[in-house]
């Protein structure tokens, strides 16, 4: 049996990344799926992981890490000569450039992104009321970012260089919701080089299984 094991929900933004992250790598691992939305993050098993029921956990062998893009390092370099080598860079300067544009998508695109798909998409069918004060903030600061991806993008095929890295699958979850929401679609394909970007991006065989998961039915427990 696979000693990496990754527990949550393929739908969930977090477990997505690692996924992804996985398959690049080619890494063998088992999904213990568990739907935070509907009460099984408290199966025992999962508990003795987290006691918060977070969405995500993550065990290789005895290490156990619950932060996605921390995960996604450890993969990229514990499973170094395996899979997509080009993850993490091979040379100080490519790593540099991978952790400046990593950094990017955790501080200046996931949290508008994450906020706006939100109140665009979950609060309804949640019985939230959505916020047009965050919708419309998270809106400008999102533009404000691609416009500095589409001129990066300019110069590279991707945001580190000329090789898919963790800097682009660190997008990939949170730009596949954007992409698939008439609300926000636009925010990419208004922009000619960030649009060439996602296409190429989430047509990876790594990013296409992950979408097939999120599709696939829960188990029964």
């Amino acid at each position: 049996m696979a000693s990496v094991k990754v527990f949550g929900s393929p739908t969930s933004a977090e477990v997505a990344r690692v996924l992804a992250c996985l398959f690049e790598k080619d890494v063998e691992f088992q999904l213990i799926r568990v739907d935070t939305y509907k009460g099984q993050k408290r199966m025992p098993e999962y508990l003795k992981l987290q006691p918060q029921g977070q969405a995500l956990t993550f065990e290789d062998g005895k290490m156990t890490l619950v932060d996605s893009r921390e995960i996604c390092r450890h993969i990229a370099e514990k499973y170094v000569d395996q899979g997509n080598k080009d993850l993490l860079g091979t040379g100080t300067l490519e790593r540099a450039s991978i952790e400046q544009w990593l950094q990017t998508e955790a501080r200046s695109f996931d949290p508008p992104s994450s906020a706006l798909v939100f109140h665009l998409a979950f609060a309804p069918l949640m019985g939230v009321e959505q916020d047009q004060e965050v919708i419309e903030e998270s809106r400008r600061k999102l533009n404000k970012v691609l416009d500095i991806y589409e001129r990066r993008l300019q110069e590279t095929k991707f945001l580190a260089g000329d090789k898919f890295t963790l800097a682009d699958l660190s997008h990939l979850p949170n730009t596949q919701r954007l992409a698939s929401h008439n609300g926000c679609r636009q925010l990419i394909t208004s922009r000619k080089k960030v649009s060439k970007w996602w296409e190429e991006i989430s047509s990876r065989p790594s990013w296409k299984r992950v979408v097939e998961m999120q599709q696939e039915p829960l188990p029964v427990i």
